[in-house]
């Protein structure tokens, strides 16, 4: 196999982290870049003796002038809590971010790989949802700087691969979890379990009938790994890459209670503007084009992000 040396914007995050990883036990050479905002050293601090790793700190809202054959572009706060403290950055972070690194992508005749989002969809009234459909997005509510950012990166990607040829890979990512999630992201995972390990209430907003679909964070890489290196560069996606098993808040509160023997009780609390009702992935076009569908069940995905944070709570104690 060629080894190639790949550039992974927001390596040090959750999801990136575990790309960093994947892609240096496939043999290849690793460049990750991140500006910390979400990320932390902590996710890549076992990677950082490899002598096919580097790291470099960048915000990628800024050029980047550097020599690679590949890119994954992962950078962009990915939680409410986090990409709604400064929804300006955010909206930067995805638009011009997008357009320095198809600028890269362009200047090295590189393929470039988009991690786009369910988000997308916003508030679907279409279930499950496939790629042909096209959302239904509030542009001025407190989530549009994530939902538009991420639908003009989408718009970006397809007019460079349109206008200039570039060879490009558009993945919409559904609901992740596993162990690196950041403890204060306040996804419905992390919350969770953090509050079930520490005996507090389990908080969920409205009446938990919502519905998500749980990616365990191994599944989804393989995933991206597959869209990048099984297609044909006609195709540009964009693709679903989620698990289609979906789970009531409620349900998956009970889960993670009984999984972690918590005592905790669960709270009800007012939900949030904007927040999707429904989300499931739609996963036919991954499973005809790159044979992929996830793997590892909700029970065992749990357990292992639990002992992540058990473990990470014991070492802050």
């Amino acid at each position: 196999m060629l080894k190639k040396r790949i550039l992974v914007t927001g390596g040090s995050g959750f999801v990136g982290s575990h790309l960093c990883e994947r892609l240096l036990h496939d043999g290849h050479e690793v460049l990750c870049v991140d500006n910390f905002f979400t990320g932390s050293k902590h996710n890549i601090a076992h990677l950082l003796g490899e002598p096919f790793f580097e790291l470099l700190r960048h915000d990628i809202t800024f050029p980047l002038y550097v020599e690679v054959d590949e890119i994954y572009n992962l950078a962009c706060p990915a939680s409410p809590v986090h990409y709604q403290f400064d929804p300006v950055q955010t909206t930067k972070t995805s638009v011009m971010g997008a357009i320095n690194m198809l600028g890269l992508a362009k200047r090295l005749k590189v393929k470039i790989f988009q991690a786009s989002t369910s988000e997308v969809y916003g508030d679907p009234e279409v279930h499950p949802q496939p790629e042909s459909y096209r959302g239904s997005v509030n542009p001025i509510g407190p989530r549009a700087c994530y939902d538009e950012g991420k639908r003009c990166a989408e718009t970006l990607f397809f007019d460079y691969y349109r206008q200039h040829k570039l060879k490009i890979k558009v993945a919409r990512i559904f609901n992740t979890y596993g162990p690196r999630m950041h403890p204060n992201d306040g996804r419905v995972v992390s919350n969770f379990i953090i509050q079930a390990l520490q005996n507090q209430p389990i908080t969920i907003y409205g009446d938990g009938q919502q519905t998500r679909s749980f990616c365990y964070v191994d599944d989804l890489v393989e995933g991206f790994v597959r869209l990048m290196e099984k297609t044909p560069d006609t195709f540009t996606g964009p693709m679903n890459l989620g698990n289609p098993g979906e789970f009531t808040m409620l349900e998956l509160a009970q889960q993670v209670i009984d999984l972690t023997g918590s005592r905790s009780e669960i709270v009800f609390k007012p939900l949030p503007a904007d927040d999707p009702r429904q989300r499931q992935p739609d996963i036919a076009l991954a499973r005809k084009e790159i044979n992929w569908e996830p793997q590892v069940k909700l029970r065992d995905g749990l357990l292992s992000t639990i002992s992540y944070f058990d473990n990470l709570l014991r070492s802050s104690r």
